[in-house]
């Protein structure tokens, strides 16, 4: 049997979720009889079990850095983001209206309803190519607020080979 965490609220629905630090986090209805639920664990035994291993995976090719790498990481963050943004701006003009570094985990790059572009400093861990991506990907956010076809023709058209740029995060 897996081990988990059990999160009862007004929901309707039970759902698994695996975090990055590798923890079970099963979410069920308030009133939900406990064999129900370790019921649905057990039928996706399987799907937890791939999970847990592809999150373990994740933080061994990506392990925290420590306090002098992260602090250089910022340091390139604060210096080359800014450039790398006003570059990028100019040639697509469309210009946001505020940037800020962060340390998010889960994203390296968010564009604001109000068009303020946030880049995680975990970015500047890999190579410059997927670098210059997220920020064609944010600013291209400017224009359209979702992932549609006139979100990545507008990113295509500055970065034809943008797939390959877009794998270079992923591995």
């Amino acid at each position: 049997m897996i081990e988990y965490e059990l999160v009862r609220s007004k929901r309707k629905t039970l759902a698994v979720q695996v975090t990055r630090e590798g923890r079970v986090i099963v979410r069920a209805p308030l009133r939900l009889a406990k064999y129900r639920i370790e019921r649905f664990v057990a039928e996706h035994t399987d799907w937890i079990v791939r999970a847990l291993a592809d999150q373990q995976s994740r933080r061994a090719a990506h392990p925290e850095p420590d306090e002098a790498k992260q602090a250089e990481l910022i340091r390139r963050a604060k210096i080359e983001l800014p450039s790398k943004v006003q570059h990028y701006a100019k040639l697509m003009n469309l210009y946001p209206t505020g940037l800020k570094i962060t340390s998010a985990r889960t994203r390296f790059g968010s564009c604001s309803g109000k068009n303020s572009i946030c880049f995680s400093w975990r970015l500047m861990d890999y190579p410059e190519p997927a670098i210059d991506y997220v920020v064609v990907h944010e600013l291209a956010h400017i224009a359209h607020k979702n992932h549609g076809p006139q979100f990545w023709a507008l990113v295509e058209r500055y970065l034809p080979d943008y797939c390959a740029r877009r794998a270079m995060l992923r591995e």
